[in-house]
């Protein structure tokens, strides 16, 4: 008996971001390397034309991204973090949360989908090591991660949902 997938979720602003990209392949890359491949092609002999060889290739490469995206958001299912913002200071899916590790420095995380992770923006996937111990617990909590570079416990201080907060560096 076949088991049933579990949804994977996306926030509106990581769906819009897979809507996006897939819009500028379509739209603007693959048209634009379309082109290009024509215009190589009216060169002439294809066999030794490397803009044409090249071309062809990243037009494959275009036509196996979109597929996959298209594949990808049947899968995936909106997930509106606002609609939880009544479960108040527990952490749950797009929240931002602050924590505080043991030497006292801060840093803030907004939990996100596994197609969204952007650590550089403070995004990080609801199934990393810190988000999987992250979610469900509320402020004042004590979490341990265990990551591949050893245990880190932290300390929850904020969760909030909705734009990212300002935090206060410790």
């Amino acid at each position: 008996m076949a088991q049933a997938q579990l949804p994977v979720f996306i926030t509106p602003e990581g769906h819009a971001k897979l809507k996006a990209e897939i819009d500028q392949l379509w739209k603007v890359e693959r048209p634009r390397v379309t082109a290009e491949v024509s215009a190589a092609a009216a060169l002439g002999d294809r066999s030794e034309n490397a803009e044409y060889k090249y071309g062809k290739r990243r037009l494959r490469e275009i036509d196996r991204r979109l597929q996959f995206l298209a594949k990808r958001l049947d899968k995936i299912q909106v997930l509106h973090p606002p609609a939880q913002a009544a479960a108040g200071d527990k952490v749950g899916f797009g929240a931002w949360v602050t924590i505080e590790d043991e030497d006292g420095a801060r840093s803030c995380y907004r939990l996100v989908g596994p197609d969204e992770p952007d650590p550089d923006n403070g995004h990080i996937s609801v199934d990393s090591p810190v988000g999987r111990a992250l979610l469900g617990k509320t402020i004042d909590d004590e979490v341990e991660v265990r990551r591949p570079r050893g245990e880190a416990y932290f300390t929850i201080l904020a969760v909030h949902y909705g734009d990212r907060p300002a935090i206060a560096e410790g």
